[in-house]
């Protein structure tokens, strides 16, 4: 039959394996590629080589330190078969005990993520999709959004460093416009699209994301989303290391059920909740080679995928179930091309991806009958940290550039005045770096309707 959807949303969380997340599901059917706990995965410790830690459920909601998930963790971790994981965390974290070496080889059981086990029971989960490449956060997210990171696998460190590489290359969004095709962002409170140079002119395609459920209500959405979540401040719920996950099953929860509660925006959707890397969690499955996007080469080859991440297919169309396929984050691309044909492919990865659409199979008639997912949890405040760390810092970084773009010295001084609560805790790094964000999208999204004013 044909296809049904005629619109994508994509849910972008952070920093979780398929082992950790869904592994459960091996349990639910011996087919999935999950979790065997009669054949635990296993990683010798560290330093005693000859002592075996071995994959077990957690009921943990948080880890103290964030497991490495730089190029080289990740290398580190992936080596001779996925046997490096709790290695690199404990040479990572050389003071770290034998419970949280443990906790990077544990998983989830069925249940325990109530918003996202829901959709996995009911929908279609991808058991082997992949990060893009071995590394962090940025470079993965930018494979969703233009196919390609342009050679670079690192981000800044430290909220002062100033180590920002230009990423200006073609982007899906270029594609839709060029198509046609309308499109819109939701952020939590700090969009890392931005940092795709292209993105800074087309603010006006940005919306937070409290806007969301009564968007879908209004069925004013456009034919491509895409949702991150809030990464800073007292509402974090990115699920990032140290923070309580709960509070992303939750953000799970509010995108799907605003959905589920406007049947025909539903019908017409296609939800796509990704993870874009795994922060430094065991997964068992090795990742497989790959080609590069482009000629951008000199720092890594990009001639791997990087660890599995959870992927979960989301329509009324669906049956539950799973398909393997091997898919990495260039896939959502390639879906995009096949939905809306006058997008092009964006690089060579993205030419060659499996699209998601190839392996469903569609309903004859959409189900009608699907609950809303459970929003019981009850998430711990934020903990406010010394400092931010990892994609949060560089994040920082990014917002004093975009101070420095401020035309109106009132408000760059205003912005100045508050420079001190840079050698504050994380929570009051990440409240500047937001405010900084705020004042620059307002003072260009007025620009164009200041020039078209007439003159007085």
């Amino acid at each position: 039959m044909a296809i049904p959807i005629t619109r994508v949303v994509v849910l972008m969380m952070e920093n979780h394996s398929f082992d950790r997340v869904l592994g459960w599901m091996k349990q639910h059917d011996p087919g999935i590629e999950g979790v065997d706990p009669d054949r635990p995965g296993i990683n010798p410790d560290y330093p005693v080589t000859t002592d075996t830690v071995f994959q077990e459920q957690t009921r943990s909601r948080n880890i103290a330190n964030d497991p490495g998930h730089d190029l080289h963790n990740v290398l580190r971790q992936i080596a001779n078969g996925n046997q490096g994981f709790v290695s690199d965390f404990a040479q990572t974290y050389p003071q770290a005990g034998p419970d949280e070496r443990k906790e990077i080889m544990g998983w989830y059981p069925y249940g325990y993520l109530p918003a996202l086990h829901f959709l996995a029971y009911n929908f279609v989960v991808c058991d082997h999709w992949y990060s893009s490449l071995p590394g962090p956060t940025w470079p993965n997210r930018f494979f969703v959004h233009s196919g390609t990171s342009l050679g670079h696998v690192d981000m800044p460190e430290g909220v002062f460093n100033p180590a920002i590489h230009v990423y200006d290359q073609e982007t899906l969004y270029d594609e839709l416009d060029a198509a046609g095709t309308d499109w819109r962002i939701y952020h939590g409170d700090f969009p890392q699209s931005l940092l795709m140079v292209h993105q800074l002119d087309k603010l006006d395609h940005y919306r937070t994301f409290d806007h969301w459920a009564a968007d879908v209500q209004a069925g004013d959405l456009p034919a491509y989303v895409f949702i991150e979540p809030a990464y800073f401040g007292t509402e974090e719920n990115d699920q990032h290391p140290p923070q309580d996950i709960m509070r992303g099953d939750l953000l799970v929860a509010a995108v799907f059920n605003a959905l589920q509660a406007n049947q025909a925006v539903f019908e017409q959707t296609l939800l796509v909740v990704l993870y874009d890397e795994h922060g430094g969690f065991y997964d068992h499955v090795t990742p497989p080679a790959t080609i590069p996007p482009d000629g951008n080469t000199k720092t890594y080859a990009f001639n791997q995928l990087g660890v599995r991440v959870p992927a979960i297919l989301v329509s009324p169309w669906l049956a539950p179930g799973f398909i393997s396929t091997a898919f990495d984050h260039t896939s959502v691309l390639r879906l995009a091309s096949q939905l809306w044909p006058a997008v092009q492919p964006l690089g060579a990865r993205t030419a060659q991806a499996n699209s998601p659409l190839d392996s469903l199979t569609w309903l004859d008639a959409p189900r009608r009958a699907i609950p809303p997912a459970p929003t019981n949890q009850d998430p711990m405040a934020v903990m406010d940290l010394p400092s931010l760390t990892g994609q949060k810092q560089a994040l920082f970084s990014f917002s004093q550039y975009l101070e420095s773009q401020i035309n109106d010295p009132a408000v760059r001084a205003a912005l100045m005045a508050r420079a001190h609560e840079a050698m504050g805790g994380a929570i009051a790094q990440g409240n500047l770096a937001t405010a900084r964000l705020n004042a620059y999208m307002a003072e260009k999204q007025a620009a164009p309707a200041a020039a078209a004013a007439p003159a007085p």
